[in-house]
């Protein structure tokens, strides 16, 4: 089978290891990975700072840079979100590119979504002898409806102790333009979510959106916290490799 990564600006540019994780795990399962070169931002931040006429300029370039992948693959479920929820407003107006638009929604997949749904896969044969607890991004549960593909992955992990977040569902504050707009209502809200986090006593917090994960990060970082974050395709590849005695 062959995918192509859409590869989104945070991973590419802060979290590389994130997107070397999901390719080393796909291929395990034989998923031949390419990376077009021509991929850019999928237009959600212009989009929901009410920049339409530039985000469908931005989106369009995903379009073409996507048209021959069979199947897509993101390490974001907003990214993720943004094609399946928004580009069909964004293009309605043109029924050319709208139907291009559909096709890119149909094929394309966040990690999790693609590694339980498509391929099938619950158990990685990962080990991580930990305390982790899991936050569900607003955008990939809401907009993508990913539910327990990530849990169902985690519970398969040997030795891994899954707590559960207090208030999971609860935004952290993020939602990009969102936490630039409302800076203290945002900090407010992230405050909550790392509280949440403490009480779990978990020493590590995993999600499937590094914007999410960013936030989140910055203020435990911030109060001294010793919680260590981590993308779920990035905890994973981890127990794989510990799995096997690579570390």
């Amino acid at each position: 089978m062959r995918a192509s990564l859409f590869i989104t600006c945070l991973i590419d540019n802060l979290y590389p290891h994130v997107a070397e994780s999901i390719v080393r795990i796909l291929d395990r399962y034989d998923v031949r990975i390419d990376v077009p070169k021509t991929q850019t931002c999928c237009g959600q931040p212009a989009y929901n700072s009410g920049y339409a006429d530039e985000a469908r300029t931005v989106a369009a370039t995903l379009l073409d840079a996507f048209e021959e992948s069979e199947y897509i693959i993101t390490g974001s479920g907003s990214c993720a979100g943004m094609i399946h929820h928004d580009y069909p407003l964004l293009f309605k107006s043109d029924a050319r590119l709208a139907a291009r638009a559909e096709k890119l929604k149909q094929r394309t997949y966040e990690f999790s979504q693609f590694l339980v749904n498509v391929l099938g896969v619950q158990d990685v044969g990962a080990r991580f002898p930990h305390r982790v607890t899991y936050h569900p991004s607003c955008h990939g549960a809401r907009l993508l409806g990913i539910k327990d593909e990530p849990e169902t992955l985690l519970s398969r992990v040997k030795e891994i102790e899954l707590v559960k977040l207090p208030y999971a569902s609860d935004c952290c504050g993020f939602g990009g333009t969102f936490a630039v707009k409302m800076a203290d209502i945002s900090a407010a809200m992230v405050s909550e979510k790392t509280a949440h986090i403490r009480e779990t006593s978990a020493q590590y917090l995993v999600g499937t959106d590094m914007g999410c994960l960013m936030n989140i990060d910055g203020r435990l970082q911030h109060e001294g916290s010793s919680v260590q974050v981590k993308h779920l395709a990035e905890l994973l590849y981890d127990g794989i490799q510990l799995a096997e005695g690579a570390i």
